[in-house]
């Protein structure tokens, strides 16, 4: 998890509860409040979710890329020995 999906998941659940209060105490300001907090958590959480599929995928990406160089090392390692 990455600072995104943290902080959209805290604004998500104050915004909940917010909303759930104004439910309780019949305030709709406190209710819009509240949803417009859990949408904001939610896109957050969304945003974090995608960098955090960026970063893997870089990650592996770079991975197979020096498993690659390796291989090819190894062949010409290979053909100088044979």
């Amino acid at each position: 998890m990455n600072k995104d999906q943290v902080k959209g998941k805290g604004k998500d659940i104050m915004g909940r509860m917010e909303r759930q209060v104004g439910e309780w105490t019949g305030k709709e300001d406190s209710q819009v409040k509240g949803a417009g907090k859990q949408v904001e958590g939610k896109a957050q959480q969304a945003l974090g979710k995608l960098k955090q599929a960026g970063s893997d995928l870089k990650r592996d990406l770079e991975r197979k890329s020096d498993e690659h160089a390796e291989d090819r090392n190894q062949q010409n390692r290979d053909r100088n020995a044979a």
